[in-house]
């Protein structure tokens, strides 16, 4: 066995072999934490138990629980078949030009997202050897618990244990990252949707607190949970299967058989609008707990009262983030009146929310305002308001906006949610071939070059190409065909969003 072709890497845990592919040293597999089963169920991560000898990290390491994706409970497009069983949900991946702990390379940690409830790096759409050849960094993803075992208040166990998890593997990365030839002072966390929530959590988190210097939030969605919220949604999840949302009661329960009280609750939500408000109309009852001890605050308000000044930010969304679920629940081109005033009065920010959208933008179809106040709501707004409120708080963030079409299915699509992830990776397959066609057009590839060109850049020495933003200027990267640096393009929402303040939602007890 040749060194150079199975290259061996020391961590503090034990020694691990990879493999070179493509120019790259390639791990995968490799445990950050033990796995949480048995009696470590529902906790904390714990250290993960070390061993003897070489362990090979040639395959990506078990998915976490979870329901199946899209309507059709079918997995993704370009999944590989048969993928990895077993307990080892924790485990973290590493691309790296080469394993020399003298290189001191810049680092990129990749937390996916998937509305927090499903998701795992064995996607191709993940592959970081794109991005870590071509910016000549060392690219790290990791697996985290998603779902009721990640998100759900349980009585008896610590609140967000999915974002516990992504600590643990940054401290992973803290421990070990230099001898794959990476610098753990120069750490860059990027996720997208779920995963840009979770960052944007992990900036105010104490336990994640000098882990990254930099951060790069795609489509951050504005849910986040008071405890109170996600105490009731935990009672009614665990009321599917006759149980209480108790550690002692869901313990008893396979792993793998609870994400099915997830899927019932997901397909009647709206049965508790009243209760819940627009969270019951989301595809997911999980999102981060405000619980004062993991999460001690919302994150805008823990950002402008300057919580993460030290971590350089860059914060974006895309312009037509909401048409990609219009299309997944069958709505293209069916949203009447009714619908759009339901939405309006439910998303909105004001108490009048539906005229003052109408008023803003007074030639739009229902069809339109349905989707726009549900992409300012759940993703346009958040993302700008957590630029806002890290430059409030004196730290630094830059601004962009994806405004490029994507090309599969005539375009309708336009640059919706999710099209920035194959854009980022420059990778074509698994869930970004529907928005971009498996075989990407030259502009396609253009783009994505962009993309990582400014995300690598970023990771190392905070620079993205464009100017910061700030309150007066409100600067923001146009990504398009042609990119262009422009004041905040969607102005009439800005100011129809300019005093929400993106908060804890709260349990409607009235």
């Amino acid at each position: 066995m040749s060194s150079s072709e199975f290259p061996e890497v020391r961590t503090v845990a034990g020694a691990v072999r990879g493999r070179r592919e493509s120019g790259l040293e390639v791990f995968r597999g490799i445990p950050f934490a033990q796995p949480p089963v048995g009696e470590a169920r529902f906790a904390a991560p714990q250290p993960v138990d070390g061993w003897d000898g070489v362990r090979e990290a040639f395959a990506f390491g078990p998915p976490p629980p979870q329901e199946p994706m899209g309507p059709a409970a079918e997995p993704p497009a370009g999944l590989p078949a048969g993928l990895p069983v077993g307990d080892d949900w924790l485990t973290v991946n590493v691309w790296t030009p080469e394993s020399d702990p003298a290189a001191r390379r810049p680092v990129m940690v990749w937390i996916y997202g998937g509305a927090y409830k499903f998701g795992s790096v064995d996607d191709p759409a993940y592959d970081g050897s794109r991005l870590s050849r071509d910016g000549e960094l060392v690219v790290v993803t990791l697996n985290y618990r998603v779902g009721i075992e990640g998100f759900a208040q349980i009585e008896g166990a610590p609140a967000n244990r999915g974002l516990l998890d992504q600590a643990a593997a940054l401290e992973w990365v803290r421990e070990n990252i230099t001898a794959f030839g990476g610098d753990p002072d120069q750490v860059t966390v990027f996720g997208e949707s779920a995963g840009a929530g979770s960052i944007a959590a992990l900036m105010v988190m104490p336990r994640a607190r000098g882990l990254f210097r930099r951060a790069i939030t795609q489509s951050v969605p504005g849910t986040f949970f008071s405890a109170a919220l996600a105490g009731d949604i935990a009672e009614v999840l665990a009321g599917e299967l006759g149980l209480r949302p108790t550690v002692a009661d869901l313990s008893g329960v396979d792993p793998r058989k609870l994400p099915g009280a997830g899927a019932a609750l997901t397909a009647r939500m709206r049965e508790y609008v009243h209760r819940w408000g627009p969270v019951a109309l989301t595809p997911t009852p999980f999102s981060p707990v405000v619980d004062g001890d993991v999460l001690p605050a919302a994150p805008w308000q823990a950002l402008a009262g300057g919580a993460a000044r030290d971590v350089e930010l860059i914060a974006g969304h895309n312009r037509d983030e909401y048409r990609l679920f219009l299309l997944l629940g069958g709505l293209l081109g069916k949203v009447d009146e009714s619908l759009a005033s339901m939405a309006l009065g439910l998303f909105g920010p004001v108490p009048d929310s539906e005229q003052a959208y109408r008023t803003a933008f007074p030639d739009a179809s229902a069809e339109y305002l349905f989707e726009l106040v549900q992409s300012d709501w759940l993703f346009r707004m958040p993302s700008l308001h957590l630029a806002q409120a890290q430059a409030a708080g004196g730290g630094r963030a830059h601004m962009y906006e994806l405004t490029w079409a994507a090309p599969a299915n005539g375009g309708v699509l336009g640059a919706c949610h999710g099209l920035d992830v194959p854009l980022t990776f420059g990778v074509y397959g698994g869930l970004g071939a529907m928005l971009t066609g498996p075989v990407p057009s030259p502009e396609t590839e253009a783009l994505s070059v962009r993309f990582r060109s400014a995300w690598t850049a970023f990771a190392a020495d905070g620079d993205p190409g464009w100017p910061a933003y700030d309150a007066e200027r409100r600067l923001v990267q146009l990504l398009d065909v042609e990119p262009t640096v422009t004041a905040y393009p969607e102005e009439a929402t800005r100011r129809l969003w300019e005093h929400h303040a993106f908060a804890a939602l709260p349990l409607i007890t009235a």
